[in-house]
């Protein structure tokens, strides 16, 4: 069970119908990759805040959990997620702003505190705030130079690709080391330009990867948003699927991120993985 808090935290650094499409008969014009991204970036979901209910399942090694919670985003601020089995009751919950990691464990009476480079350690990777923002809500990266990639058409999608994709220098905090991206590659939806799916791949472990599919597209306030999304990291040693409905979801509104650690509370030192 320790292992999926720590997958499912994984995800959301690193959350239907398919996306209305007309149908093509003819093959796909040929796009360059400033006229994509400038579709990509007009087209992406734009907030201040967000707020969704949840329902997860999460696979590895033949075994399936069920979960279910509720997301809260205050763009470029804060990510809230409560994390509760089907019976309603909160087991965790999450709390991620681009400098912490906080986490509560119900069952446990336990919490955790951290800065945000200890994912990294975690995860022998580099992650932000600004990738897990972007994973839950179907955008690409904002903090991350666009110059670099190479436009093409594969089966009736415009895709993306780059290699060693480099964070912005105005955004590298101090703590931080050179960041990049080894490899990603992004398919967009012919009609809506919004993202359909996203890989990431480590440039010298061709079995490192992680990719999302995004699904499920509907108008929230005039803009398409996914309600389904599929997660999947793959490793050497390890494959791990997280698949994410939303319900719900509201832009705008007024909200609370309520993170209190009681008193008799113990804290752990670190997210121990069993």
């Amino acid at each position: 069970m320790r292992r999926f808090w720590f997958y499912f935290l994984v995800i959301v650094l690193v959350s239907g119908c398919a996306p209305s499409k007309k149908a093509i008969r003819e093959p796909l014009r040929e796009q360059g990759s400033d006229y994509l991204i400038n579709k990509l970036k007009n087209n992406e979901l734009k907030f201040n805040t967000l707020t969704a209910k949840f329902s997860a399942t999460y696979y590895r090694n033949r075994k399936k959990t069920s979960i279910s919670g509720q997301l809260r985003i205050k763009r470029d601020s804060s990510i809230w997620i409560s994390i509760t089995p089907m019976l309603g009751i909160e087991m965790a919950r999450f709390m991620l702003t681009p400098d912490s990691i906080k986490y509560l464990n119900r069952i446990n009476s336990t919490f955790l505190l951290k800065d945000f480079k200890y994912i990294n350690q975690l995860l022998n990777k580099t992650m932000d705030f600004d990738m897990a923002q972007a994973f839950l809500t179907g955008n690409d990266f904002s903090l991350y130079e666009n110059n670099s990639f190479r436009a093409s058409v594969d089966n009736h999608t415009y895709k993306l690709n780059t290699i060693n994709r480099r964070k912005l220098k105005r955004f590298v905090r101090r703590s931080e080391e050179d960041i990049s991206i080894p490899l990603q590659s992004i398919w967009l939806d012919p009609d809506q330009f919004k993202i359909t799916k996203v890989v990431l791949k480590e440039a010298e472990r061709d079995s490192r990867k992680f990719s999302a599919e995004y699904s499920g597209f509907e108008l929230i306030n005039g803009q398409y948003m996914p309600h389904s999304i599929d997660y999947r990291i793959e490793t050497d040693k390890d494959k791990v699927r997280i698949k994410i409905d939303f319900s719900k979801i509201q832009l705008g509104n007024t909200i609370s991120l309520p993170f209190t650690i009681p008193d008799s509370y113990k804290e752990m030192k670190n997210f121990t993985i069993k």
